[in-house]
């Protein structure tokens, strides 16, 4: 009896093995490995550029003294050269309102929406990452302020990681510069 179960185990053993040496095999020769993680993001990377052409997407506005870029993609006018100074979430609506750019006030700060509309999938640094061939000046590598204030947190606002689109939130009386824009916003957008 004690050789008969000795033996039925060493089949179920021998058994075992060979299914799992068989599946192991079959699994090794049918899977394609996983792209290599440059090859996703220049893959990424060249997707966005080709659905995000800078140089039909922008032109520089004469009425505006060359100092604003019209965005055909979203119908929004820009500030060519935003300013570098760091201002709080409050100054920097105010610096928004009272914005003169090419002789032309009404200003304001852009939605996350927006924002995100002009920065792509991460290249290099130091960024910020916006469509190779984009007519603008003066961007600062850093994140900027949006017009959204936090709901749930009324100390807080949002703004946009310039190297990723992220949209994040944090203290209003924290510093980022201001990119001014021009255009009807949609609430829903945000």
């Amino acid at each position: 009896m004690l050789a008969k179960w000795v033996l039925i185990t060493a089949g179920v053993v021998i058994v075992a093995t060979g299914i799992f040496l068989w599946r192991n095999e079959f699994m090794r020769t049918q899977a394609t490995p996983p792209p290599e993680r440059e090859e996703v993001i220049a893959d990424i990377i060249r997707n966005w550029q080709n659905a995000h052409p800078a140089g039909q997407r922008f032109s520089l506005l004469p009425t505006f003294n060359n100092d604003a870029v019209f965005d055909k993609e979203t119908g929004l006018v820009w500030e060519l050269s935003p300013q570098a100074a760091t201002v709080t979430w409050n100054e920097a609506r105010t610096t928004c309102v009272n914005r003169v750019i090419g002789g032309q006030k009404g200003w304001r700060l852009p939605a996350p929406s927006e924002m995100r509309s002009l920065v792509g999938p991460a290249v290099d640094a130091p960024g910020p990452n916006l469509p190779p061939g984009h007519p603008f000046l003066n961007i600062q590598p850093t994140s900027y302020w949006t017009v959204v204030p936090e709901a749930n947190q009324p100390s807080y606002a949002r703004y946009v990681d310039a190297f990723l689109g992220n949209v994040l939130s944090l203290v209003r009386i924290y510093t980022f510069p201001v990119w001014c824009v021009q255009g009807p916003m949609n609430t829903d957008a945000y």
